[in-house]
């Protein structure tokens, strides 16, 4: 008995902190994210402008943005678009953390999740293409709508569920809730678009259960919690967005889903992003990868529109992530361009990071304001295994803003390259992005030729912890009034 005495502790402060973790991280912010319809909006690399629908004229800020952001429609593709978005949160009650007895993530998983969601942006990318939108993302319930509770997230599910049996048992009714509605919508396609669409929600599931909250998932929160064993980091531990990059590439490394074979992951080293290293990561094939061609588990899509995972026989795609520093103790103000412009690029995945221990993934801004996608909200558990798991706690319907000002200066930035001659390409506009100017004089990261082994790295710093030269030139607090409210 007296050798369960600290085990028992051990409990009693898990479901101690757990509770506490509810109470404090169960309730959905009701404020609204405010929107210009005077200023463009980016989000990974797409232009929006939310314009009078009597003007036909689009910004020419929304043209100068970026020479390579596509520039699209109003607000209501934008909300489309980041709806389609994978969204991961926190969870709670699903089963025993590794090496600990935490059930929830609650309170210290965030950057964990930020992680994810870049990730998952990169697979989307890879499967489906930037042009790419869930068709029911502009039915997401908005989450100032209701208190997103632990009970509510319980009743969407019953109620979800229960439709999904009424429209088993009522096929003819296209009211009866959104599956309904998606097979009278493919009903009215051609056999050609049918079958497109059903495989393309066969990728967006696939995907999203390589993120579940069960120790099977490839990239869900239990593996990555276990591979964070080997650098140190227990459940419960606060960790990086240089940490984190580090155990997304270890969990690509050692996914076993033939499916994602054809993906890499590569890390720069101290801020350095080697290209011949990056092109061996390209050229290098996992082990039971095809010889050529897609996986045998997920065929290539046919939409010319959309990405295939089609790959030479001797290359795969690669995910760059860049942990960096950007500033002193506050993020420089000389680098808040740097962010629009890596914001603007397709292929950018995001970033991680957010404020001061509150992770968040941010994915493109506003004037001088950041959008992100946050991973404060405990949901309960969903079981990805069954194949017509709800899929609408994975989407978030609502963008917040945060000022560049408030912004981290430790964040990890990511890009997906699908080939070496995308790289290439890739490198070749990130240098010109890169270039340093009179203003710039630190570039938040270096692309070289050669190897990583080629160059002396003893002296080499933690990104986190990598003391940059910090220009003091005060700049004026950008304020956001806290879902769409167009000013």
């Amino acid at each position: 008995m007296e050798n369960k005495g600290p085990d028992q502790v051990e409990k009693m402060k898990t479901k101690f902190l757990s509770v506490w973790h509810n109470v404090k991280y169960s309730w959905a912010l009701k404020s609204k994210t405010s929107f210009s319809r005077n200023s463009p909006v980016l989000l990974l690399g797409k232009c929006y402008h939310f314009k009078a629908e009597d003007d036909d004229n689009v910004s020419e800020d929304c043209l100068e943005a970026s020479d390579k952001a596509s520039v699209m429609g109003n607000i209501e593709d934008f909300r489309r678009d980041f709806g389609s978005r994978v969204w991961l949160t926190y969870r709670e009650e699903f089963s025993p953390l590794p090496g600990s007895d935490l059930t929830s993530d609650c309170g210290w998983g965030c950057m964990l999740r930020a992680g994810q969601m870049m990730l998952a942006q990169a697979l989307i990318l890879h499967f489906l293409g930037r042009d790419w939108t869930w068709p029911e993302a502009l039915q997401l319930q908005r989450l100032d709508a209701e208190t997103w509770t632990t009970t509510a997230a319980k009743r969407l599910v019953e109620s979800l569920e229960a439709s999904l049996q009424a429209a088993y048992n009522r096929p003819s009714n296209p009211e009866s809730s959104a599956s309904s509605a998606a097979a009278s919508q493919a009903q009215a396609l051609g056999p050609a678009e049918e079958a497109d669409a059903h495989l393309k929600e066969m990728y967006h599931r696939t995907l999203i259960s390589w993120f579940g909250d069960n120790p099977s998932a490839q990239l869900g929160l239990h593996r990555l919690v276990h591979l964070g064993l080997t650098l140190g980091r227990q459940a419960g531990d606060w960790y990086g967005p240089a940490a984190v990059a580090h155990i997304l590439k270890k969990a690509m490394d050692e996914v076993k889903d033939p499916a994602l074979s054809s993906l890499a992951a590569y890390v720069s080293q101290d801020c350095t992003v080697y290209s011949a290293d990056v092109i061996d990561s390209h050229k290098a094939a996992k082990a039971g990868q095809p010889s050529a061609g897609p996986s045998n588990a997920l065929p290539p899509l046919q939409n010319n529109q959309s990405a295939s995972v089609f790959t030479l026989p001797d290359s795969q795609a690669v995910i760059i992530l860049i942990p960096v520093r950007l500033g002193g103790e506050k993020t420089n103000p000389e680098y808040f361009n740097f962010a629009k412009r890596i914001l603007s690029l397709e292929y950018c995945i995001g970033i991680i990071g957010g404020k001061p221990k509150q992770a968040c993934y941010f994915v493109g801004f506003q004037d001088d304001s950041l959008i992100y996608m946050d991973p404060h909200y405990c949901q309960s558990f969903v079981d990805v295994s069954t194949g017509d798991f709800p899929l609408q706690s994975y989407h978030c319907p609502s963008p917040k803003k945060m000022p560049f000002t408030k912004m981290d200066p430790s964040c990890t930035i990511g890009f997906y390259s699908r080939s070496v001659q995308d790289y290439e390409k890739i490198s070749q506009e990130l240098s010109q992005v890169l270039q340093p100017s009179a203003r710039d004089k630190y570039p938040a990261f270096t692309i070289v030729q050669g190897h990583g082994r080629d160059y002396d790295l003893s002296a080499s710093l933690n990104p986190e912890k990598r003391e940059w030269p910090f220009i003091r030139d005060p700049r004026r607090t950008i304020t956001t009034t806290g879902d769409f409210v167009l000013l």
